[in-house]
């Protein structure tokens, strides 16, 4: 991969000597201090490097530090086995949802925002008793631990309550949002035989109502395993197999305890986001996810009971999971069912009186460009951290957001996986923050970068990898029984280390510097997507004969995704049929991935045994030639035609 080496960048945050001595973190050195770890003073590095060379003793230390709520404690940390056959903390039994409602709280758990305000706040018990209700009606309609409950929902509260409900039978959660199209959900769910499920009538978008309810009915149709649907919202037909929400909420003759499961249970099912085919289901487990992201949220993110927790997502981004582990810590967790417009996320942040805000680096770029000096526009006093992920932030619009928000708010960025629902690199409250750059590698994660003959780099450019196991990858991959699907994705190019598909370098200081996708992800206004769902929504047209799209990180914190499209019957491409492919787009998969440009194309290039090159399309687009080998390509000579478009692109911005 060509490169132009690391700049080093000033510093735009520096730790004051008490938010250092006040940080969970420094509390969390002391106690692993007592177990083996690094003397009182040891740096973050240390400490770091204990965590990953450690590993029974880092994570017994996390789960113990933090309360993890067992109800029978396991026997061991892990099997022994190496990745991926690692077992994590065999013997123990416990519940995401008993963790959740461990410890009494009083006040707000969960506050919905939609566009004009807030629309319902649930209190700590208010969520318990849905939660309970809920629950009661999953295990009456015979739902049982391993069966699956699926929900097509927009981001509000009766998602978590959902997804909680589920988790407290033993069920296995999958979610969808509904700013996927029907089809696109039907994609992912219809491959897990779910017994229920939850779905909204539609969702706020820019001041308007996206009705859902036919997409609700097909979807339905798709599902032949359902026993019933619960719906939320007005409008949806209604038949013997359908419950309304208030009727699935309401409180049982007997309270619901949550059920205790093994720890390597299926706690939820995430989806990759199709690139190469249909997307694939990746299933986590409950005791690595309550472990892991009790770690993320209390030693990188810095949540603490009573915080104001809001990260703009939708269900169908690992961000969403994530966030409702806000709950794990006692924090109160804020959803927007709305677009993201230009003010509307610092809208919610200002009535929320929100403490933790997480944006993506488009919606900052698109903050800045609109003139906005959020700091000064909006009443933001409890605001203490902003987190930014979903790709790469550059160092002019990290100095840009610091500067804004002044030298008391955290800005950092972060990176990880729908894969490990969870982050391989971030920040903590006692490190400096350079632009630019993540500031650490997360504890538990021993994230390298390696050339291609597998040797770690430091300050220089190489694939990332993660060379021991950590408790939330995933313990499979769904219908994938022999693990080969799983192992390719991740193992095959370095056997027995994760390979993620990120080119990063790590620096000397153990800073992360994050380049871009080495794969085809698309990753637009920080929701990943593949590209198979919306190529497809533009080959369905008569007109379009195939059709590439791809991403590309531009150097001045934008994101660029054009479409390529070849054209049959002699047509080519004027505004009415660009206006009619980003249409099926918008229509048919999701209106936040509808492309900048659509371009008409000699033709896509392909490797020999017929795939669509889009991994060397976008290296070209960027300049970065050498990547592509011409001789497993069927026809090489349209290169050149994208490579000139890059160009072209590189030189007009």
């Amino acid at each position: 991969m060509e490169h132009r080496g690391v700049v080093v960048s000033a510093e735009v945050w520096t730790p004051t000597a008490q938010a250092a001595a006040e940080a969970t973190i420094t509390a969390f050195a002391r106690f692993a201090g007592r177990r083996g770890g690094p003397p009182p003073g040891a740096s973050y590095e240390e400490l770091w490097r204990w965590s990953v060379d450690d590993t029974a003793e880092f994570w017994s230390a996390v789960a113990e530090f933090c309360e993890v709520a067992w109800d029978t404690p396991p026997d061991a940390v892990t099997d022994g086995a190496s990745m991926p056959e690692t077992r994590w903390f065999p013997g123990g039994r416990l519940n995401y949802a008993a963790q959740v409602f461990r410890t009494p709280r009083t006040g707000a758990a969960v506050v919905g925002h939609d566009e004009t305000g807030i629309s319902q706040t649930l209190t700590w018990a208010e969520l318990e008793a849905q939660v309970s209700g809920l629950a009661a009606t999953l295990a009456g309609l015979g739902v049982r631990a391993g069966d699956r409950v699926a929900g097509y929902l927009p981001d509000r509260p009766e998602a978590i309550v959902a997804f909680l409900a589920t988790a407290s039978v033993g069920a296995v959660w999958a979610g969808c949002g509904t700013d996927l199209a029907g089809d696109a959900a039907r994609a992912r769910l219809a491959q897990l035989d779910p017994a229920v499920l939850i779905a909204a009538s539609g969702h706020h978008h820019r001041g308007q109502w996206i009705d859902r309810t036919t997409d609700v009915r097909k979807l339905r149709e798709g599902l032949p395993t359902l026993r019933a649907t619960v719906l939320v919202g007005d409008g949806h037909p209604t038949d013997g197999t359908t419950l309304t929400w208030a009727q699935a909420v309401s409180p049982p003759a007997q309270r619901v305890e949550p059920v205790p499961v093994p720890a390597e249970h299926p706690l939820w099912v995430l989806f990759t986001s199709g690139t190469t085919g249909p997307p694939k289901g990746i299933v986590h487990s409950h005791a690595g996810v309550v472990v892991e992201h009790l770690k993320t949220l209390s030693l990188h993110l810095e949540v603490r009971p009573g915080d104001q927790f809001f990260w703009y997502t939708t269900l169908n981004w690992m961000m969403w999971n994530l966030r409702v582990g806000g709950l794990l810590r006692g924090a109160t967790v804020h959803c927007f069912d709305g677009a993201p417009t230009v003010r509307a996320l610092w809208q919610v942040a200002e009535r929320g009186g929100v403490t933790h805000l997480g944006l993506s680096p488009g919606y900052l770029s698109a903050s800045r460009d609109a003139g906005l000096h959020p700091a000064a526009d909006f009443d933001l006093p409890a605001l203490r951290v902003v987190g930014c992920t979903g790709s790469v932030l550059t160092a002019p619009l990290h100095q840009w957001a610091a500067e804004e928000l002044g030298p008391e708010v955290l800005v950092g960025s972060t990176t990880g996986g729908t894969d490990v629902v969870s982050g391989f690199a971030g920040f903590a409250l006692t490190v400096p923050i350079r632009a630019g750059e993540i500031a650490v590698r997360c504890l538990g994660v021993d994230l390298q970068a390696w050339s291609a003959d597998r040797k770690p780099l430091t300050d220089a450019v190489g694939e990332l990898v993660v060379t021991s196991p950590m408790p939330s990858m995933p313990l499979r991959f769904w219908n994938d029984p022999d693990g080969s699907r799983y192992r390719g994705a991740y193992f095959e190019e370095f056997p027995g280390v994760w390979r993620h598909g990120d080119w990063v370098t790590v620096t000397g200081r153990g800073s992360v510097i994050v380049h871009g996708r080495s794969d085809a992800t698309l990753n637009r206004h920080g929701i990943r997507m593949g590209s198979a769902d919306i190529c497809q929504a533009a080959e369905d047209l008569p007109e379009v004969g195939e059709a590439l799209v791809v991403g590309i990180e531009e150097p001045d914190g934008g994101y660029w995704m054009p479409m390529f499209v070849t054209l049959s019957g002699g047509r080519h491409l004027d505004e009415e049929l660009a206006a009619a492919v980003r249409a099926a787009v918008r229509d048919r998969v999701s209106p936040r991935h509808v492309p900048d440009e659509v371009i008409e194309a000699p033709g896509i290039p392909h490797t020999r045994t017929g795939k669509k090159l889009e991994v060397p399309v976008k290296n070209i687009l960027r300049g970065f030639t050498r990547t592509v080998q011409k001789d497993a390509v069927d026809r090489p000579e349209l290169l050149e035609f994208y490579r000139q478009t890059g160009e072209n692109r590189r030189r007009t911005r």
